[in-house]
């Protein structure tokens, strides 16, 4: 199986504390310099990404707000993969006191353990939102939206197929773009069931992981089976 492209998880797979490694950023470098695509797959707001990560433009695609808004580096394209939350769940949620909150283009976020508080709110309002865990984070989705989805519209731009993709990751929100990819790895400080689906685990925690993975595979012939 042929590999053109990676797609990462950010938070506990190339980040560790909300930051990248110089050498975790200069191994995705290498992979790019290499010939493959690098997408970045994240339950984070474009704004805060760019804050705290400088290599950002780097990627060939960005899936932002767990798969809810698709962002094309090298055109500045902000592409929204879904519709923006109510007016009243966000009032509902704020008369609930939900914090921290914050309330992104489609995302809704706060931390455990409010997810009780905004599951009252959607079921108050009859909504359909989902609610979806990222290990202590809550985030809030239309139905549907995750991050299989938006890295399906970032594969379609790109005119890639998910079979020839390595896809890299470590909570709950990663199961349903890991299991969309042809291959999926887990790095060492994923939860175990990651890493029990996952077809190969890194030795290496994060950024660590991220650096044993993309040099394994470049001094291979770019097969799955090399890994």
């Amino acid at each position: 199986m042929l590999i053109a492209a990676f797609a990462f998880d950010y938070d506990g797979t190339i980040a560790e504390d909300g930051k990248v490694g110089e050498a975790t950023a200069a191994a995705l470098l290498r992979l790019k310099a290499a010939g493959r695509k690098i997408l970045l797959i994240t339950g984070r707001e474009l704004p805060d990404l760019q804050r705290v990560f400088p290599h950002f433009g780097e990627f060939d695609a960005i899936v932002a707000e767990n798969g809810a808004l698709l962002y094309l580096p090298s055109t500045h394209e902000e592409r929204p993969l879904a519709a923006p939350p109510p007016a009243e769940f966000i009032a509902a949620l704020r008369r609930r006191e939900v914090t921290p909150l914050s309330v992104g283009r489609s995302i809704v976020a706060t931390w455990q353990p409010n997810e009780t508080k905004v599951l009252d709110a959607i079921q108050e309002l009859g909504l359909e939102w989902q609610i979806i865990f990222n290990k202590g984070a809550v985030m809030c989705l239309p139905p549907g939206v995750n991050k299989a989805t938006g890295l399906a519209a970032a594969l379609e731009t790109l005119e890639l197929s998910a079979l020839n993709v390595i896809a890299v990751g470590d909570a709950e929100n990663d199961h349903a773009f890991l299991t969309a990819c042809g291959c999926s790895v887990a790095v060492a400080n994923a939860i175990e069931s990651i890493k029990a689906e996952a077809d190969f685990v890194t030795v290496g925690a994060r950024g660590k992981g991220i650096v044993e993975l993309i040099e394994r595979f470049l001094d291979g012939d770019g097969l799955v089976g090399n890994l």
